[in-house]
Order: C-alpha cells, then structure tokens, then sequence
C-alpha cells in the first residue's frame, strides 16, 4: 500500500456541474459511478449524477485551474473541498485485504467499465477505483481525511499479516501514471 494524499484533488456537485466541466474542456463519464484517465494523467471519477472528483496525477496539473475557474461558481455549481485521505492498495494479496475489509464483490466487476465503488471499509466510508498495472490488483481508494489514521493502521496491519509492506510515493509513481493513461 502507499499513500497518495500528495496527489491535488478537487471536487465539484450540482445540478450545473457536468455543464460547468464541459466548459472547462474536461470530457465527462457518461454514466454515474464510473471514471475517466485524464489526458496528461490524472482522473475525472462521476460520483452519481451530478457530483465530480478530479485528481491531478504527479505530471499534470489541471486541478488548480478548475478550483481558480471556481472561485466565482455558476448558478446550480458548487465546489466540493477534497482533503480526503487517498491510498493505493496493489499487490496479489488485494482481494484478500478486500474480502476482510469490504462486503463488495470486486473479482464480479468488469474493470473495462471503469467502475467507481462507493462503499464502506473497515467501517469506514470510501470511493474505490478497481483496477490493474501489468496484470496485478491496483487499487485506488479515497476516505474522509478524519479517518485516515484508523484506515490507514487497519489496512497497514492487515496487508502486513498478508506479507505486505507500505511502499514509498516515488516507489509506485510510475505504475499510477501509467494506469490513469492507459486504463
């Protein structure tokens, strides 16, 4: 596991967000609970109908220029502060973490659907993109940074029992631009 918090996050919701998104020349997922790469790297995850989370990779930055373009919202567009705490789970030993932490059935899931999972872990509630790199489980999670800490202790000593380590930011780097690109 790593931690990603150092990745720039940004959020917007409203009845006038997909519009104000649009305007912005950032292409959308069409369906609720899925997500997007971004062009340059980084992420555009629909979080139902009309909520957004968009996160910069370590090579892009598009995220200040959409919190700058916000400052002054739109009618019906409201910014959405994301000080979440946000992991990456990878590894053969994922779905195992997963069936000890979480109720959802991740091996059902069609990763070609790109699908945003929202859902609680270890009691706690999260957003998990499902995913792969080089045909190993990768994992990206997202959680209110209040509990980051417990999160963060829970899953560390699970994936330990499971012969896991935490890995550095720069150790992974690569393996993240590479999936928000290709995926």
């Amino acid at each position: 596991m790593a931690d990603l918090s150092c990745l720039i996050r940004f959020g917007v919701k409203g009845a006038g967000a997909r519009a104000w998104l649009t305007d912005q020349n950032m292409l959308i997922p069409e369906r609720p609970n899925t997500w997007l790469p971004l062009s340059n790297g980084g992420l555009i995850a629909r979080l139902g109908l009309t909520e957004f989370l968009i996160e910069d990779s370590v090579s892009t930055s598009v995220v200040p220029l959409l919190a700058a373009a916000c400052q002054t919202p739109p009618e019906a567009v409201y910014p959405v502060p994301r000080q979440d705490l946000a992991i990456a789970l990878f590894g053969t030993a994922v779905p195992e973490l997963l069936l000890q932490t979480c109720s959802v059935n991740f091996q059902t899931l069609d990763l070609s659907d790109r699908p945003v999972i929202l859902t609680s872990m270890a009691g706690v509630t999260v957003t998990i993109l499902p995913g792969e790199r080089q045909s190993i489980p990768f994992y990206r999670l997202w959680c209110d940074g209040t509990f980051g800490v417990y999160l963060w202790r829970t899953l560390k000593a699970i994936a330990t029992e499971l012969d896991g380590s935490v890995a550095g930011f720069d150790q992974i780097r690569r393996l993240i631009d590479m999936g928000d690109r290709n995926q």
